[in-house]
């Protein structure tokens, strides 16, 4: 069961309500392949920003990368709302060069899991206006990574 360690789950609070672009830094881990695995998660908007880590049970690392992604674009559209979020624009951020090339198209997904979740990402990002992936160095990443070292050792 996974919990959330970080970050507010109340709409009312959400500093990203009602503005239409977003940075979203995400970062997944597994500490051996499979083992107990983690998220981090942090959006950017013109008003604040908002910072997520929570454990994923026992995965790949692979698969937890994905499972960031899927979090963030469902945390999104929860924080800036069903009517809102059909304008948004999303560019995540991802320290994974074969995620962001599996989600951008430039590599086909093999494994049988990881298309189930290619398969989910692609239709939540339906509902988004535009959404990006770019791979940014480790370095760039620290953030996310943080969250998913803290998740993983709470």
């Amino acid at each position: 069961m996974s919990k959330t360690l970080f970050g507010d789950n109340s709409l009312s609070a959400c500093p990203a309500r009602g503005q239409g672009k977003y940075v979203i830094y995400t970062d997944g881990g597994a500490r051996g392949n499979p083992s107990p695995a983690a998220i981090g998660v942090v959006i950017n908007s013109s008003a604040g920003i908002k910072k997520y880590g929570e454990k994923i049970g026992s995965t790949t690392n692979n698969v937890a990368e994905y499972t960031a992604v899927i979090f963030a674009l469902k945390k999104l559209k929860l924080l800036v709302g069903k009517k809102d979020i059909k304008n948004a624009e999303a560019d995540f951020k991802l320290d994974s060069e074969l995620a962001v090339k599996q989600l951008n198209g430039e590599y086909k997904v093999k494994e049988e899991g990881l298309q189930k979740l290619f398969m989910e990402i692609w239709n939540l990002k339906l509902d988004l206006k535009k959404v990006s992936f770019m791979h940014i160095p480790r370095e760039q990443n620290k953030e996310a990574d943080k969250l998913v070292n803290e998740a993983l050792d709470n």
